[in-house]
């Protein structure tokens, strides 16, 4: 027999060859005097010898595809700053320009450990455990008398849970980006280092810093600083790994194993990254569909609601698309694998939701603008209070200046200003998905809510995108069929392809053809049953009377072909692409939705007007080449208007680049949705509305965690400083100002999340 193929799942031949190739060694073995055999899906490998036989047992993918094995792996995973894509580096880390702990580039398993995650749990466990017998002994006047048992309790809370706040302290420092954790490491640093002075050197303090005669100290600050931001790190890290909830659910989706037919009566579960392109496959009832394929015996219905976010299940027969990840009924099919592994739709979304949930809206320049700004400035403020209470407040002046600098420093931390984006960003792209809107960067997400020009593709986009026999004019419509469809069993045309469906699906039996002559530009013809047969214009068949139904199916959309029998007219033929069962609906939502709609289609005027007139779309541009709709494009930009493009074919990813937003239909080409910026994975037309829906909702939502951010700490700082104590003596301490930074962290995350339930 011949080498092993590419696939290990091959019927054994009847007839064994002369020679067979080891599949351990590659040596060229006897049948008749091979040392042992082995039968591994219904092929037979023989071998030189019993070693090669004992490790071709023990693992035969490893010999039969060398180089696949599904140990081989990536050595490092590639980690990505959510809001700094340009910082990437191979395992776990914190960004040196914002301090933000790392992400993976990459989808993860479901329940796949989070080093970051579990580090924080563990420091704020430890943390929490120090500081709560420090709170303990925070009673007026027992500070001096335990002040050494805090310095215990407090040193390892400051220097060793809260010590990677110094090192990114200390990172964005020597980058020039100052941060959150500046201030952190500048607030805590200042009331640790103090207190240590103040209880090892108390006598080099002026009377100032004196408190009942004593020097106080702020180990107990320290502390709880540490662990509140410890606290609303551990808080972060979990919003953001749900925010990744929609990307762990789509991995779910796709099943473990799949069940191969290698021969007639041979079947066997394997891994799922063992199934090849073309190897056929059987799905039982309740089963997930393993790969993207197509249905060859068999039939059932399909839950399709990752695809569409539709909870109604699809039929399928032979010859239908099915798509791993979906779910499949109660019946049963066999189908065969077209896409497997990483070019499966399922692995295009996850990749592309992955993507999506690290790039960067436009308005997140706003916050990255004032970050830069912010943190110096606060650096200034905090001196300032330090001065103006030294030099104005009362004594003990440079306690309170102290303390009151230490405050500043605190809560004008702004992590809520560096998640506002961000978060809303990651679990609105997560949602889309969830719909069957596939977001591709966060500037599309931000864009499409201002679109108000649609650009629409009639082909694939308004229709279904494939002719099928519609009309059949005639006294006797199954003959004049049957004849022509049997005409057209030898032409490729996809008119032809058409033809001979609709026959098909009638049951006519067809008849073989002969002298098949095929004329470019007119039609085709032979001679079936003995009868002269011909099928085409009226450059070919004069149509005589049909001739005015004829303009009138042509009215309708349809496209139309004369029948001839031995040289009369007898009829003719109907055949259109029909329209989505979901774009008249779609095409009145956008149009409620304020958004100007326009059909651009290479077809004829008369087809596309038809089209046009059916939908309600007023404004139609037929006739139109890839070049031309780039041009219409071009034009709509420059009179002010923001274009988005809808379209699924080749010729339709020039203008799909070029428009604000590209949509391209999941249906469709690969190079249309490589092309767009938004992917409706099942087709429908009526997603661009859910898109509109959700984008609109999520810069609400990023507008909202923009307003808390600077809002909170536009009155937090000057509380912090004590502009409120000359009239009500109200004073913040660093534990409470620490708990206030804690809070509005929290308070954007779970606005953020909020977007995970809005109806689309």
């Amino acid at each position: 027999m011949a080498p092993p193929s590419s696939s290990p799942f091959q019927i054994v031949q009847p007839s064994a060859p002369a020679s067979e190739l080891d599949p351990v060694c590659h040596m060229k073995v006897d049948p008749g005097k091979a040392a042992g055999t082995s039968v591994f899906e219904g092929t037979t490998y023989y071998f030189c010898s019993p070693g090669c036989l004992s490790r071709f047992k023990a693992d035969p993918e490893k010999y039969l595809h060398p180089g696949q094995a599904p140990e081989a792996g990536p050595v490092g995973v590639e980690y990505i700053c959510p809001m700094h894509p340009e910082v990437r580096q191979i395992g776990p880390g914190a960004c040196p320009i914002c301090g933000m702990a790392l992400e993976p580039s990459g989808p993860v398993p479901a329940g796949a450990p989070d080093p970051e995650l579990k580090s924080m749990q563990r420091r704020l466990a430890i943390a929490a455990g120090l500081t709560i017998p420090i709170l303990a002994w925070m009673i007026p006047g027992f500070f001096t008398q335990y002040a050494w048992l805090q310095f215990i309790l407090a040193t390892p809370v400051v220097l060793w849970a809260g010590w990677l706040f110094f090192e990114r302290a200390w990172q964005s420092i020597v980058n020039r980006s100052l941060n959150m954790f500046t201030l952190i490491a500048l607030g805590t640093g200042a009331a640790y280092g103090f207190s240590v002075l103040a209880i090892a050197a108390p006598g080099i303090f002026p009377a100032a810093f004196k408190m009942h005669g004593s020097v106080p100290s702020y180990f107990e600050a320290a502390a709880v600083i540490t662990t509140l931001v410890l606290l609303g790190q551990v808080l972060e890290l979990r919003a953001r790994a749900r925010t990744r909830g929609a990307i762990e659910a789509l991995l779910e989706l796709a099943p473990k194993t799949a069940r191969v037919i290698s021969a007639p009566g041979v079947e066997r579960d394997v891994p799922l990254e063992q199934v090849r392109v073309g190897q056929r496959l059987r799905v039982r009832p309740g089963e997930k569909v393993p790969v993207d394929g197509v249905v060859l015996e068999g039939g059932s219905t399909v839950n399709e609601a990752m695809l569409t976010g539709e909870p109604m299940p699809v039929q399928k027969a032979k010859g239908d698309r099915v798509t791993g990840g979906t779910v499949n009924g109660t019946g049963a099919f066999v189908m065969t694998a077209q896409r497997v592994g990483a070019e499966t739709i399922l692995a295009h979304v996850v990749r592309m939701v992955s993507e999506a949930q690290r790039s960067r809206a436009p308005i997140q320049r706003v916050a990255d603008v004032m970050a830069a700004w912010f943190v110096p400035a606060v650096v200034l403020l905090a001196i300032a209070t330090f001065v103006g209470w030294a030099i104005w407040g009362p004594q003990p002046s440079l306690a309170y200046a102290l303390v009151n600098a230490v405050s500043v420093l605190i809560i004008a931390c702004p992590c809520a200003l560096g998640l506002a984006t961000p978060m809303s960003i990651m679990v609105a792209t997560g949602r889309g998905a969830a719909a069957g809107v596939l977001i591709r960067n966060a500037a599309a997400l931000e864009t499409l809510e201002k679109v108000n020009v649609l650009l629409v593709d009639k082909t694939g986009t308004l229709t279904e995108g494939k002719p099928v026999l519609v009309t059949v004019e005639d006294s006797n419509q199954p003959e004049l069929l049957r004849l022509a469809a049997s005409l057209e069993q030898s032409s490729e045309h996809p008119l032809a392809a058409a033809i001979l469906a609709g026959a098909k699906a009638r049951g006519l039996h067809l008849s073989p053809v002969d002298r098949f002559q095929s004329i470019t530009g007119k039609g085709v013809q032979g001679v079936v049953d003995g009868r002269a047969i011909a099928v085409g214009n009226t450059a070919l068949v004069p149509p005589g009377e049909l001739d005015g139904k004829a303009e009138s199916l042509r009215a309708d959309g349809e496209t139309v072909m004369f029948v001839s029998i031995d040289g009369r007219v007898a009829g003719l033929v109907g055949v259109a692409d029909p329209l989505k069962s979901s774009a008249k609906e779609a095409v009145d939502r956008i149009k409620q939705d304020g958004i100007r709609l326009i059909m651009v289609t290479g077809d004829s005027a008369t087809t596309a007007n038809a089209v046009a007139r059916k939908l309600g779309i007023e404004d139609v541009r037929a006739g139109v080449l890839p070049e031309q709709k780039l041009e219409i494009v071009g034009e709509l930009q420059k009179g002010g208007s923001i274009v988005a493009m809808a379209g699924d074919g080749i010729n339709d990813a020039p203008a799909l680049a070029k428009a604000n937003v590209g949509i391209a239909m999941g249906t469709g080409t690969d190079v249309a949705m490589e092309s767009a910026d938004i992917t409706l994975l099942q087709g429908d037309l009526r997603g661009i509305v859910r898109a509109r829906r959700l984008s609109r909702a999520a810069m609400r939502n990023i507008r909202q965690n923009l307003f808390f951010a600077f809002a909170y700490n536009s009155l937090g700082i000057p509380l912090a400083a004590g502009v409120l104590y000359p009239f009500f003596g109200w004073l913040l301490s660093p534990m409470i100002a620490s708990a206030a930074m804690t809070f509005s962290s929290v308070s954007v995350i779970g606005n953020a999340l909020r977007l995970r339930k809005v109806k689309l």
